[in-house]
C-alpha cells in the first residue's frame, strides 16, 4: 500500500495512560494545522466498535483464547482498510490508541497462545501495513492495576480483571518489542505526571513530523 501520511500508534499496559495521552497529542496536532485522524482499538468505525463489545465484555468469560485473538484480528482488518489505509493515502496523520503490538503481548504472550503465531494471524489481517512510530507508554502491572482502582469512572473490562502475573507478562512482552524494533517504538516512562508522559510523547511524535 502506498502511504503519504503518518501512521502512529499509542501502546502499553493497562494503566499507562494512552487514552488521556492520546488526548493531549491530538490537541497539539490541532494547533499545528496539519491533518490527522483519532482512532482507537479494537473499534474505530461501526463494525470494528461491534466486534469491542463482544471482546470486552466481562459476562464472556468462556471466550477462547485463539477465538479473542481472531476477533481482535478480524476487528483491525476491518478498521484498517475502511478508516485507517484511506486516512494515510490521503496525506494525513492517523493517531491510533492500539494496534498490532498489543496482540501480540496480551494474546500472544499474556494468553500464551504463541507471540509468532498471534503475528502470522495479523500478517494475514494488516498485510504489510505497520506504524511508522509507536509510542510505548511503559508502567509496572502493579502501578497500571492501581491506577484503575483508582479511577472510578474508568471502563473497566475483561482483559483488566486478569491476575497480575498476566499484566506482568504483558509488559514484558512490551519490553521485548521495543528492544526488537527500536527505530519503530519509542519506549516511554509513564510513572510521572500526565503531563510529564504527555511532553515526552509530544517530543516523540514531533520528532517524526513531516
Amino acid at each position: 500500500m502506498k502511504k503519504n501520511g503518518l501512521f502512529v500508534t499509542l501502546e502499553g499496559p493497562d494503566g499507562a495512560g494512552k487514552t488521556s495521552v492520546m488526548e493531549i497529542l491530538a490537541a497539539r496536532l490541532k494547533e499545528t494545522g496539519k491533518p490527522f485522524i483519532q482512532t482507537r482499538e479494537p473499534g474505530g468505525i461501526r463494525i470494528s466498535e461491534m466486534i469491542r463489545e463482544i471482546i470486552l465484555d466481562q459476562a464472556n468469560t468462556e471466550m477462547d483464547a485463539r477465538t479473542e485473538a481472531l476477533l481482535y484480528a478480524a476487528a483491525r482488518r476491518q478498521h484498517l482498510v475502511q478508516k485507517i489505509v484511506p486516512a494515510l493515502q490521503e496525506g494525513k496523520i492517523v493517531l491510533c490508541d492500539r494496534f498490532i503490538d498489543s496482540s501480540i503481548a496480551y494474546q500472544g504472550a499474556g494468553r500464551g497462545i504463541g507471540t509468532e503465531e498471534v503475528r502470522e494471524i495479523n500478517r494475514f489481517a494488516i498485510g504489510s501495513t505497520m506504524p511508522d512510530l509507536t509510542i510505548l507508554l511503559d508502567l509496572s502491572a502493579e502501578e497500571g492495576l492501581a491506577r484503575i482502582a483508582r479511577n472510578k469512572g474508568r471502563e473497566v473490562n475483561r482483559l483488566d480483571s486478569e491476575s497480575l502475573e498476566f499484566h506482568r507478562i504483558v509488559r514484558a512482552e512490551y519490553e521485548t518489542i521495543a528492544e526488537t524494533e527500536p527505530e519503530r517504538v519509542i519506549r516511554i516512562d509513564a510513572s510521572g505526571t500526565l503531563e510529564e508522559t504527555a511532553e515526552k510523547a509530544w517530543a516523540s511524535l514531533k520528532s517524526r513530523l513531516p
